[in-house]
């Protein structure tokens, strides 16, 4: 006999039915927050929310945001759920240059987070916060100066010489030959990455089972697991320590970890100085040990550890990542391809054949080019903040609340026909000295804007850049039979990522 009712199993039915009542309630408690706010939302589904195809890994991060900016046509902001908990999407420009830069100081944590136990995630840069965060950003801020990258562009230039040793034995004359370019631009530069942060020789372009190329293949490759990982990291946070998620896989963790210090070790044994990470990472744990009394962030350990590893991990994949695209869209833009190759080859023609720093960072063409991927292909798709306190919008009655994750979706502002024109279609004559001039303040944000602005990006174009050139000044790229036109977008893939990789035809220029 049952407790309910005279029968066990519809005592069952009834917990069972009362258990799923529960949770559907509780998971749609907070469905009309943005409605009760007179905000548009998008509308949500029991249990999930707005975070099917993101959950499901049908859409990637970035095109799930850009989804949700389009049916927010015409209003500044738009309501969504991840799960159960409200978020707010932006759509407002000026709104934007509030969040990013005027009224910082309410919104100066990002929003992705880690667990206390991940040292490497925890600590480093990207996701570490306040006050440590601004701590560590002036501390590492001298590293990206005109003189350091200057001093870097030294080191980088042997790299671009490996970069030509590499294509030469590739077998590219005659007809040519196709090629996996994000590999090869990957393989470019972590050599670049692994030279200027660590001063290591690290000939992943010539050696294929370099262990920095290893690693730097583990970190990104999004198999379920590790897109699962990544994304919770991003949007539900909350359950990333009882999941035991990671920002670096732990194999990657360990190795970054030995090369690290072994790395140091030998630098502070041998008193050479590069002007480079290492350097600057040193400087600042023995002005720590002199200065014991000092409070604040500890620059020993696992955190040192961390902006070597966030400097590697960030450094290279973006950077391949801008490269492999801008050679896709030359190779399917064959006149812009030329273009490019005369300003390329004048360049150098006037200085006497040599590249240097100073012809890199004025080619006014090829810094259009870039830009012009950088919009279609941000590596990074959309900006994090989360409301550190309270803030009303100003002119408006809205009301922020504290804790409230906030997101920008850079694909959604960079695909809106009312700020580019023609969005689908690559066009670097926007980013002329005439035409980006016309461009609205905060819809172009490959880098971010404000305080929280990308750290490493003079130097991330500066390797671009010199990419481009060694390989644009050799080579007439076009697609082949495996270039997949229009490019797949990973969807299981928290950066852009093409699926299926990115195959390109090279050939040897002779004339």
């Amino acid at each position: 006999m049952g407790i309910l009712t005279p029968y066990f199993g519809l005592d069952g039915l009834i917990l069972i039915l009362s258990a799923i009542t529960a949770a559907y309630v509780y998971m749609t408690r907070n469905f009309n927050y943005w409605k009760k706010r007179g905000v548009v939302e998008v509308q949500p589904t029991a249990f999930i929310g707005n975070f099917g195809d993101c959950l499901f890994l049908r859409k990637s991060p970035g095109q799930f945001l850009k989804d949700i900016y389009d049916m927010g046509k015409n209003t500044p902001y738009v309501g969504l759920f991840v799960f159960d908990k409200p978020f707010l999407l932006l759509r407002d420009p000026q709104v934007i240059k509030r969040v990013l830069v005027k009224d910082f100081n309410y919104f100066n944590d990002r929003y992705v987070r880690v667990s206390e136990e991940d040292k490497l995630g925890n600590s480093n840069l990207f996701i570490i916060k306040n006050p440590d965060w601004k701590t560590l950003r002036a501390k590492l801020s001298p590293i990206f100066t005109s003189l350091r990258l200057k001093k870097m562009f030294e080191l980088m230039v042997e790299v671009g010489k490996d970069l030509d040793t590499y294509l030469q034995t590739e077998g590219l004359e005659g007809v040519g030959r196709s090629l996996e370019m994000k590999e090869i631009c990957a393989k470019f530069t972590t050599d670049l990455i692994g030279s200027t942060a660590y001063g290591l020789k690290v000939n992943s372009l010539n050696n294929p089972d370099a262990e920095f190329r290893k690693c730097g293949r583990k970190i990104f490759t999004y198999n379920i697991r590790r897109a699962v990982e990544l994304t919770s990291i991003f949007f539900k946070p909350e359950i990333v320590k009882p999941l035991g998620f990671k920002f670096f896989e732990k194999e990657s963790t360990e190795f970054l970890r030995n090369v690290f210090w072994n790395t140091i070790n030998q630098r502070m044994e041998s008193g050479i100085k590069r002007n480079d990470l290492i350097d600057l990472l040193i400087e600042l744990k023995k002005n720590q040990e002199n200065n014991p009394e000092q409070n604040g962030f500890n620059f020993d350990g696992d955190n040192l550890v961390a902006q070597a590893a966030i400097f590697f991990t960030a450094g290279y994949e973006t950077s391949a990542t801008t490269m492999s695209f801008t050679l896709y869209e030359l190779a399917k833009n064959p006149d812009f391809q030329k273009r490019l190759r005369v300003e390329i080859l004048d360049a150098i023609k006037n200085n006497g054949g040599e590249i240097t720093y100073n012809m890199l960072v004025i080619l006014p063409y090829l810094d259009s080019v870039v830009s012009e991927t950088l919009r279609m292909y941000p590596p990074a798709t959309f900006l994090d903040r989360v409301a550190m306190q309270d803030y009303r919008i100003p002119a408006t009655e809205l009301i922020i609340e504290k804790g409230t994750p906030i997101f920008i979706p850079l694909y959604g502002f960079h695909y809106d026909p009312e700020y580019f024109h023609n969005p689908e279609i690559y066009n670097p004559e926007r980013f002329s000295e005439e035409n980006k001039k016309s461009i609205t303040p905060f819809t172009y944000l490959p880098f971010g804007d404000g305080p929280h602005v990308c750290i490493g990006q003079r130097l991330a174009l500066l390797q671009v850049k010199l990419g481009l050139v060694h390989i644009i000044s050799k080579y007439e790229i076009s697609p082949c039979k495996e270039t997949i036109i229009p490019v797949q977008i990973d969807p299981k893939a928290i950066l852009t990522t093409s699926k299926g990789g990115l195959y390109l035809n090279l050939k040897k220029i002779t004339t």
